[in-house]
């Protein structure tokens, strides 16, 4: 794993993000193109990648906001997105299966973390599903329950993880 780098993201690396979306999600709930190459342009700060040997093989990219209710379909596209905004919302956190079970996910999220402390951030907030809650739970992330959110006719917990003291 020490030939992992996580970085932030590129324009180039478009076209490897997609590929690790509809791969990781299904049809219904993964991102599609238009939100991927607004988010690489319009807040590549809140967007990095793992690459191995030249390689992209994961993911975590996000949106920032003041509010609290991350159930708003279009904020996934950046509607709303305020960089300056105390809370950054991730919008997927996702690694080639291929790869996936050799900690890649948990260095793009500690790097997150890390990088959302340096912008500010007080909070960094997601939605999963209800067999990831003990993974990001690893994380200091707490569950505030099943989300409001419905998106791709899934149910979805709605985790926090709060920076500040």
């Amino acid at each position: 794993m020490d030939n992992l780098v996580v970085r932030r993201v590129m324009e180039q690396d478009f076209a490897a993000c997609l590929d690790i979306e509809s791969s990781s999600f299904p049809e219904s709930e993964a991102a599609g193109p238009e939100s991927l190459r607004i988010r690489i342009r319009d807040f590549p700060q809140g967007f990095y990648v793992a690459e191995r040997n030249g390689r992209v093989i994961g993911q975590v990219n996000s949106g920032a906001t003041d509010k609290q209710d991350i159930t708003d379909e279009a904020f996934k596209q950046l509607i709303g997105h305020d960089p300056a905004g105390g809370n950054i919302v991730i919008f997927s956190l996702s690694v080639l299966p291929e790869c996936r079970r050799h900690g890649v996910a948990a260095r793009l999220l500690e790097r997150f973390i890390m990088e959302s402390r340096a912008m500010g951030k007080n909070n960094v907030l997601l939605l999963c599903k209800e067999h990831l809650v003990r993974y990001y739970a690893r994380f200091g992330f707490l569950d505030s329950g099943v989300s409001a959110s419905t998106h791709g006719g899934s149910v979805w917990h709605e985790m926090r993880l709060p920076l500040s003291d």
